[in-house]
C-alpha cells in the first residue's frame, strides 16, 4: 500500500509539470504585443528593406514598409483582428515599391483573423500575410 502523502505528492508534481510545460506554449500563441515582426518575404530588387511592424503593448504600430513609413493600430479580440492605418510618410521611391506598400497596406486593412505558431504570425484576410518575430 502506498502512503497517502506519497500519492498526494505525486499528483501535485504531475500537476506542476503539466502547468510548467503548458506555460511557454501558451505564451507562444499570444498576439505579439510588445514585439517587432517582419514580413516573411524576399527583398525587392535594389532595396535592403523588408517591411516590419513594431507592435506596442496597446496595439499601436510603427510601420516601416518597402518605402513608406507611418503608424497604425491593431485591435485584437480572441483570434479576430482589425488594423487601422494612420498617416503614412511618403518618401521618394520607385513606383514598384510605392505600389507594393499600397498593396500591403490594403491587405493589412482587410485582415480579419490572426494565428501565431512560435515565431510565425499569420494574418488572414483577402490575402494571407506571414510575419516572423524578430528575436535577435
Amino acid at each position: 500500500m502506498v502512503p497517502r502523502n506519497c500519492t498526494r505528492t505525486a499528483v501535485a508534481l504531475a500537476l506542476l509539470a503539466t502547468t510548467v510545460a503548458a506555460g511557454p506554449a501558451r505564451a507562444e500563441e499570444e498576439f505579439p504585443f510588445g514585439f517587432e515582426i517582419s514580413l516573411d518575404a524576399a527583398r525587392m530588387p535594389g532595396s535592403k528593406r523588408i517591411p516590419s511592424l513594431e507592435i506596442g503593448d496597446n496595439g499601436e504600430v510603427v510601420l516601416e514598409l518597402w518605402c513608406k513609413g507611418g503608424k497604425g493600430q491593431f485591435s485584437v479580440a480572441g483570434n479576430t483582428i482589425i488594423f487601422v492605418p494612420g498617416a503614412m510618410e511618403t518618401r521618394n521611391c520607385p513606383p514598384d515599391r510605392t505600389q507594393a506598400d499600397d498593396d500591403l497596406l490594403a491587405a493589412l486593412g482587410d485582415v480579419a483573423t490572426w494565428r501565431r505558431q512560435g515565431d510565425l504570425v499569420t494574418l488572414t484576410g483577402s490575402k494571407t500575410l506571414r510575419f516572423r518575430l524578430n528575436t535577435n
